[in-house]
């Protein structure tokens, strides 16, 4: 903000003329002001009590008089203990008005030259998007969007994890149990059929591993490996991966498969494709209705073996190290953390081999500044490891990698479960948001005049804000828990709340086609309203760069709900359209269509579209 740097600068040249002591504008915080105090901006003149050898109130009113008689949009001011907070004309503000109403690109920064990859989504081919992918694609494309506003070139992206064990369990489970069932022959969407035999899987693997717990094999690893006491429940319940690896049938014939697989075998790959190919439907239709898409698309299936071959030159110049076994790993102790693997003894890929392949290839399209991964808490420690992996086998993006770690989303009911096929499909809780803002919308409002395909539309708009909104607001490192019915309260901290702001406006507004509210030139004297709206309108350019350096849409949505609660305010507390002068009235219809302006440009960073009518 301009003013801003004419408060630093002048205050730069103050302490220079008064106390001869020299400072960088950088050393001026400066800061809105806080609600309990008068004014708009504030300063903090500690940093320099100690060095001028001076009272903090005395520092503070030499600066504040030198400010107000150098700056003509500085009204007064007024020292607090050691804060020195300005007030703004009014003058000042209605010409920030103007300015903002003018600014097509208002809250667009300048192109600064830089790229940066967003990785979100990246499912696995085995199961439909759920739940908390949802959270994943909600906090990656308004980050993505987020960031291109902030002046950034973004290419968005996912990883596919479309070849592994647990692929290959929903393969082998309908090659054995399938009966040539089809997504089309039982009028399933491709994810949701896939998924179907995942589960299932699971479900044979359960009935395979009670069996054999009541072997004499069972039995006599438990009286072997059981510690003091313990139960067989609870020795069975931590022993379940390694009877997978070490006895089960269903367990070999899945990492045969992935041999078969790793090997090109013909039959198991046309497999392979076909299950995909269903998949990748499935997928492509949820990504339409949640409004998202990518820039490229990467596979697991090929990155894995640029990642291999990484890791034989990385032999090579000692940066891994090969085990008796043949599994190959690297020694990550010096910097607090383990040996990781990074090759499977057999030779297959791990997730860490894929994740260099990916990130060089990526490198080597498109030349990035910066790659953000947006992935679940749980890999945490994945990523630190991956990220110095990079910085030893030299990369040059190495320092600009970023996490962006996110906490679980659980529903009322509780935690969700894919293998047990206790997730929530992201198609079935879209629709649920859509049905809930049925219940609550088509009885009343302008909606109710609408046809059906007209409400249909705003219904689909209202439901999705209520889902995107009701999980962007939360810091991303936070779990959380999503309700459906909290999420459309039409007085709660929600999309839709935000959205009918919107509409009031518009429905002020549209009593005025031409946009032409008059001239507010001579309307002298704001009010408290007015100029809290005017405050916040003019912090969003600052908002959005600051959300982007800290990869944090939820300051964004805090902020929309924020505007918008003013808003509702200003419209009950102000007459606009009965206001006590043209003039007044003039004013308020352009600060309310500039409050539209913005609100809709900010929720569109949210992936929130914004009716007309509700």
């Amino acid at each position: 903000m301009k003013i801003l740097e004419e408060i630093q600068s002048t205050i730069v040249k103050g302490l220079s003329t008064i106390y001869n002591h020299d400072a960088n504008a950088e050393d001026i915080l400066i800061s809105q002001t806080r609600k309990e105090f008068q004014g708009d901006y504030t300063v903090v003149v500690f940093p320099f009590v100690k060095i001028l050898k001076s009272s903090p109130n005395d520092v503070g009113n030499k600066l504040g008089d030198h400010v107000v008689q150098s700056l003509e949009s500085v009204d007064s001011f007024n020292v607090v203990k050691g804060f020195l907070n300005f007030s703004l004309t009014h003058e000042y503000w209605k010409n920030q008005l103007s300015d903002i109403s003018s600014d097509d690109s208002f809250g667009i920064h300048p192109r600064n030259g830089k790229k940066v990859l967003v990785e979100f989504s990246s499912p696995n081919t085995n199961k439909p998007l759920h739940l908390g992918h949802i959270r994943n694609i909600l906090l990656g494309w308004s980050c993505s969007q987020i960031l291109d506003a902030a002046g950034y070139d973004v290419i968005k992206t996912q990883i596919i994890n479309d070849r592994g064990i647990a692929v290959c369990k929903s393969m082998l489970a309908w090659q054995k149990f399938g009966n040539n069932e089809t997504p089309e022959s039982s009028d399933t969407k491709g994810d949701h059929f896939v998924g179907k035999y995942y589960v299932l899987f699971e479900q044979k693997f359960k009935v395979e591993y009670a069996e054999w717990q009541k072997t004499e094999k069972g039995q006599q690893v438990f009286s072997e490996l059981k510690k003091g006491e313990q139960s067989e429940e609870d020795f069975f319940g931590k022993y379940k991966n390694t009877y997978f690896n070490d006895y089960s049938e269903l367990g070999n014939e899945a990492k045969d498969m992935l041999l078969a697989w790793e090997a090109k075998d013909d039959a198991i790959r046309n497999l392979w494709m076909m299950m995909n190919s269903w998949v990748y439907d499935g997928f492509n239709e949820t990504y339409k209705n949640i409004g998202v898409t990518f820039d490229k698309l990467y596979y697991e299936s090929d990155t894995y073996l640029l990642g291999k071959k990484t890791v034989d030159e990385g032999l090579e110049r000692e940066v891994f190290f090969r085990q008796d076994d043949g599994s190959v790993w690297i020694d990550l102790e010096d910097v607090g953390m383990d040996q990781k693997i990074v090759l499977r003894s057999d030779g297959t890929a791990v997730y860490m081999t894929q994740d260099i392949g990916t990130a060089m290839v990526r490198n080597s399209d498109f030349g990035v500044e910066k790659m953000v991964y947006v992935v679940g808490n749980e890999q945490d420690y994945h990523f630190k490891v991956l990220f110095e992996i990079l910085k030893r086998l030299g990369e040059p993006y190495a320092d600009e990698l970023h996490h962006l770690s996110y906490g679980m989303i659980e529903l009322p009911s509780g935690k969700m479960k894919s293998r047990e096929g206790t997730v929530v499909d992201a198609d079935e809780i879209m629709v649920e948001v859509i049905n809930e803002a049925r219940a609550g919308s088509v009885d009343r409002g302008e909606i109710a005049e609408m046809d059906k395909q007209a409400q249909e539309d705003v219904l689909r708009k209202i439901g999705l804000a209520a889902l995107k909104f009701m999980i962007i607001k939360v810091q991303p490192k936070k779990g959380m828990t999503f309700d459906p019915k909290e999420s459309v309260d039409m007085q709660g901290q929600t999309g839709p709340y935000v959205q009918y702001a919107y509409v009031r406006i518009q429905s002020v507004l549209r009593k005025f086609e031409n946009k032409d509210y008059g001239s507010y030139d001579s309307y002298k004297e704001l009010n408290e309203f007015e100029l809290a709206l005017l405050k916040e309108i003019v912090e969003y350019p600052r908002l959005v760069k600051d959300s982007a350096e800290n990869y944090d849409p939820s300051s964004i949505a805090n902020y929309c709900y924020n505007l918008g609660k003013m808003y509702h305010r200003f419209f009950h507390e102000v007459r606009i359209l009965t206001a006590e002068t043209e003039e007044a009235k003039a004013f308020r219809l352009q600060l309310s269509s500039a409050v539209a302006n913005v609100l809709e440009k900010a929720m569109s960073l949210l992936g929130i579209e914004m009716p007309a009518k509700m």
